[in-house]
C-alpha cells in the first residue's frame, strides 16, 4: 500500500512517478505495482462509476461575487473563520500553501494565502466561488473529505485528474456540534514540492478547534436562553420546557431533564405532538420555544414506518412516521451504519454479530451497545432490542443511492464494502 510517509521521504518527482504509475495501472485494469490507499481507491471507484474523466479538467459555473457572499452570511463557517485563520495563516507563506474553505456543496467561499500559490491555484480554476465537489472535479481535498466524512490527504497523482497532478493537498470536515450536519470542509493545498505528512494532523487539528468554538457558541446560547426561561419555568404550573431551534435543553420543570428532544418537522407555534414528549402546546422564547405538556400523558406515539434514506452522500435521515404525524432525524455516519445493518437483517442481530459487521471485530460489543443505546434515545419506539432490531410492528424502508458504490462511502464495515461490491461487481481497483 502507498504509504504518506514513505511519499514524503522521497523526492517529489519520484513520489509522483510511483502514484501516476499505480493510477495509470488502476485506469487500465492492470494489476497495480502498489496498492492506493483505501479512501483513495474508494474514490477512484466514484470516479469511474461516476464517468469523470482523468485527463480532462472539467469546471462548473463559478458563483458570482453576490452569489458568493449570500452563501458566506448564511453559513455559520463564518462564524469560525478566525479560528481557522489563526490557525492556519502564519504557517502557509512560509509552506508555500493556501487555505481554502468550502461549504457542504463544495463551493469554495474563502481563500487566502501565498500570493505565488493562489495564482497558481486560479489557473486549475481552484479559486472562490468555485465547484470543488469530487464529482465534478475528480479526487481531491475538498470533495472527497466531504465525501468520506473525515480528513483526506490527497497526493500529486492521487489526484483523479491529471491537471492536479502537482498538488498536495489536505482537507477535514467541518460539522456543526448541535446537530452534527456537514458544514464544510477546510483544505490547505500547494506544490507537490511541499507536501509532508503532518500536514493533514495539523488541518485536523484546527478545524477541531473551530467545531470547538462553534460548541462554546452554542452553549452560550443555551445559557442567554436559560437566563429567560428559567424563571419563567419557576412559575408555571405542570410540566413544561424550554429548548433551542435545534431541540437543546436549556431548563425543565416537573420533567427528567433530557439533553435534547426531536423536534418535528414544521415545528411552530400552536399544539403540536412530540415524539418524545407527546401533545404539547408550543410558545416562542428568545432563542427556542417554550413547550408545555398538555394534561393527557404524554406517551410517544406509536410509529408505523420508518424511511432510512441513504441515498444522499453526506446526508442520511431516518424519518418516522406514526398516527400523530412524521418526524425525521439526521444520522450521524456511525448511526447511519448501524441502521442500514439493522434494516438488512429484520431477524436482529447481536451485539456481537453487529460489532463484527461494523469492525470486523466481534468482541467490540460495548462500542456498540453505546451507539445502539443514542439511537434508541433519539428513535423512541423504533427499535428493539434482545437482539436489536426494528420493532416487529414497524414497515421499514431502506432508499439507497442509485449508484450502489455511493452506499455509506465514509464506511470501512465490511458488512457495508460488501454490500457495495455485492451490488457493482469487483471493479479494477481492489
Amino acid at each position: 500500500m502507498v504509504d504518506v510517509a514513505r511519499l514524503s521521504a522521497m523526492d517529489a518527482r519520484e513520489a509522483a512517478r510511483l502514484l501516476k504509475g499505480v493510477r495509470a495501472a488502476a485506469l487500465a485494469g492492470d494489476r497495480l505495482p502498489v496498492l492506493p490507499r483505501p479512501e483513495i481507491a474508494e474514490s477512484w471507484r466514484r470516479m469511474l462509476a461516476g464517468g469523470v474523466h482523468p485527463d480532462r479538467d472539467a469546471r462548473s459555473r463559478m458563483l458570482s461575487a453576490a452569489e458568493t457572499e449570500e452563501r458566506r452570511q448564511e453559513s455559520p463557517l463564518r462564524e469560525i473563520m478566525p479560528v481557522l485563520r489563526e490557525g492556519l495563516l502564519p504557517t502557509l507563506d512560509t509552506a508555500l500553501h493556501i487555505m481554502v474553505v468550502a461549504d457542504a456543496e463544495g463551493r469554495l467561499l474563502w481563500r487566502e494565502g501565498a500570493a505565488p500559490i493562489l495564482r497558481a491555484a486560479d489557473r486549475l480554476g481552484f479559486g472562490v466561488g468555485a465547484d470543488w465537489d469530487e464529482a465534478v472535479v475528480g479526487t481531491n481535498g475538498v470533495g472527497t473529505a466531504l465525501v468520506a466524512r473525515r480528513p483526506v490527504q490527497v497526493f500529486s497523482a492521487e489526484h483523479f485528474v491529471s491537471s492536479h497532478h502537482e498538488w498536495t493537498c489536505a482537507g477535514a470536515p467541518l460539522h456543526d456540534p448541535r446537530d452534527g450536519r456537514l458544514l464544510g470542509v477546510v483544505d490547505v493545498s500547494g506544490p507537490l514540492a511541499t507536501m509532508h505528512p503532518a500536514t493533514l494532523a495539523w488541518v485536523s487539528s484546527v478545524a477541531r478547534l473551530a467545531e470547538r468554538e462553534l460548541r462554546v457558541r452554542h452553549l452560550e446560547s443555551l445559557e442567554r436562553l436559560r437566563a429567560v426561561a428559567a424563571p419563567l419555568l419557576a412559575r408555571l404550573p405542570g410540566r413544561a420546557l424550554a429548548v433551542d431551534p435545534h431541540g437543546w435543553t436549556a431548563a425543565v420543570t416537573g420533567l427528567a431533564p433530557a439533553d435534547r428532544i426531536p423536534l418535528p418537522k414544521g415545528f411552530g407555534p400552536g399544539r403540536v405532538w412530540v415524539p418524545q414528549l407527546g401533545a404539547c402546546v408550543v410558545e416562542p422564547l428568545p432563542g427556542g420555544w417554550l413547550l408545555r405538556l398538555a394534561e393527557a400523558p404524554a406517551t410517544a406515539a406509536a410509529a408505523s414506518r420508518v424511511v432510512l434514506d441513504l441515498s444522499r452522500p453526506r446526508s442520511w435521515t431516518a424519518t418516522v412516521y406514526g398516527a400523530a404525524g412524521s418526524w425525521s432525524q439526521e444520522l450521524s455516519p456511525r448511526h447511519a451504519e448501524l441502521l442500514f445493518l439493522l434494516a438488512e437483517s429484520p431477524r436482529g442481530r447481536s451485539a456481537a454479530e453487529l460489532a463484527g459487521e461494523l469492525f470486523g471485530d466481534p468482541t467490540r460489543t460495548v462500542t456498540v451497545r453505546a451507539e445502539l443505546s443514542r439511537v434508541r434515545r433519539t428513535l423512541a419506539g423504533v427499535l428493539a432490542h434482545r437482539p436489536y432490531r426494528f420493532a416487529d410492528d414497524v414497515e421499514v424502508e431502506l432508499v439507497r443511492p442509485a449508484d450502489p458504490a455511493g452506499l455509506l462511502p465514509h464506511s470501512a464495515a465490511p458488512a457495508v464494502i460488501r454490500a457495495r461490491l455485492g451490488r457493482s461487481g469487483p471493479g479494477v481497483i481492489p
